[in-house]
């Protein structure tokens, strides 16, 4: 038995091979929409973080937006001339960060519209390359002045690259949680 889930596992793990026997593709297809949901959930998380700093700092609650802008302080430079803000209060991160993160959120939320949620084959990595371009692009022309960017230039590339990322993490999300079963099973 041990050696027939082994040779399972090789069949639909080997790059080489991408037959998945017809009795697996249900259970696989539930596992893909329970990874997705999980990713999903999790970025969902992290924009919330994000707009929950300024709501509770607005309402004065410290005891929850200090730790999240300390949080976000590893990851953002939190400039406030370069941030959104609600309720007087600016984000926990950039407009640009925001960006890429709501893109990211966007982009897993839109995913199962596009593309079969249990393909696992990655797109070609130039489209995520070729989504640096805008984001590149904008903080290169501010750098040598050669024009200041805005608060929407700014969330618009980040917007893009996010999207992008979550094309690339939702299959390698999927397939780690596939490898990890079948790992399971084998042992």
């Amino acid at each position: 038995m041990r050696e027939d889930v082994s040779n399972l596992t090789d069949q639909i793990t080997s790059p080489d091979s991408v037959y998945i026997p017809a009795s697996l593709v249900p259970a696989l297809r539930r596992q893909a929409w329970k990874a997705w949901a999980v990713g999903l959930a999790i970025v969902a998380l992290w924009v919330a973080a994000i707009l929950a700093a300024p709501i509770a700092k607005a309402n004065g609650d410290l005891a929850v937006s200090t730790p999240l802008y300390h949080l976000f302080s590893y990851i953002c430079h939190q400039m406030p001339g370069r941030s959104f803000h609600v309720e007087g209060e600016q984000f926990g991160v950039c407009s640009r960060c925001f960006g890429v993160y709501f893109g990211l959120f966007f982009g897993f939320l839109i995913y199962p519209l596009w593309r079969r949620i249990d393909e696992i084959e990655p797109l070609p990595r130039f489209w995520l390359i070729l989504s640096l371009f805008p984001i590149g692009i904008d903080w290169s022309l501010t750098i040598f002045g050669i024009w200041e960017n805005t608060f929407l230039s700014r969330f618009v590339t980040g917007l893009i690259l996010g999207v992008a990322c979550a094309t690339f993490i939702v299959p390698a999300i999927v397939e780690i949680t596939r490898n990890f079963t079948f790992r399971r099973r084998a042992a």
